[in-house]
């Protein structure tokens, strides 16, 4: 009977010095968590890379957008002005006889200029989504890493990484307002009016 009650009171003594120990020496005593806590901590760190590059793709892609427009009111400023200037030197009957030609050009600049803003703005908006989920992504784990740290052996494995892909699948099958209209619709409404008031600037100064 002593002996068991020497035990007993062995194993509460060192149960009571594992609980007062801090959870980090608990972490690093305890292969399971010690690794977990090392995956977590380099997840963290990919993430890091993963939302350092995304915002870097994101900012070259509006440098390219916003370099789109430029190129667009360039080239039809340029043309309305070498047509003016044409169209003084020239019989009026004959410019406007040939003003299709500098119109259907106007027409497939401007075409493919709406084209590539559209899938520009497309590819940015997609990259902001992934965006977004990668720094979701990054907050979950760094309340996972925070809760490993305070709690130490007191955390819960298969609790807190149940909690964690719950919250993980409830943000993918999350629903969404749909939006009828967005600001790249608006973006390519305002490129096709200028478009066609290019036009219709082109047929004054030529016919006019």
């Amino acid at each position: 009977m002593a002996n068991d009650d020497a035990g007993a009171m062995t194993t509460r003594t060192s149960i009571m010095e594992w609980k007062q120990m801090h959870p980090l020496h608990q972490i690093a005593e305890t292969p399971t968590h010690k690794l977990l806590l090392k995956q977590w901590l380099k997840e963290e760190e990919l993430i890091h890379g993963r939302i350092a590059l995304k915002e870097t793709q994101i900012d070259s892609i509006r440098k390219e957008i916003t370099m789109l427009y430029i190129y667009f009111f360039l080239f039809h400023s340029t043309t309305l002005m070498l047509l003016f200037n044409n169209s003084s030197s020239s019989t009026t009957s004959r410019a406007c006889h040939r003003s299709w030609v500098p119109s259907l050009c106007s027409l497939l600049f401007s075409l493919g200029s709406i084209w590539a803003v559209r899938y520009k703005s497309d590819v940015e908006a997609h990259m902001e989504k992934m965006l977004r989920r990668e720094k979701e992504d990054k907050g979950m784990l760094g309340k996972c890493v925070e809760e490993l740290k305070k709690k130490g052996l007191e955390f819960d494995l298969l609790k807190e990484v149940d909690a964690l892909r719950r919250a993980k699948s409830l943000k993918v099958v999350e629903v969404k307002e749909v939006r009828k209209w967005s600001s790249r619709d608006f973006v390519s409404l305002f490129f096709f009016s200028m478009a066609c008031l290019s036009l219709a600037v082109t047929r004054v100064i030529l016919c006019s």
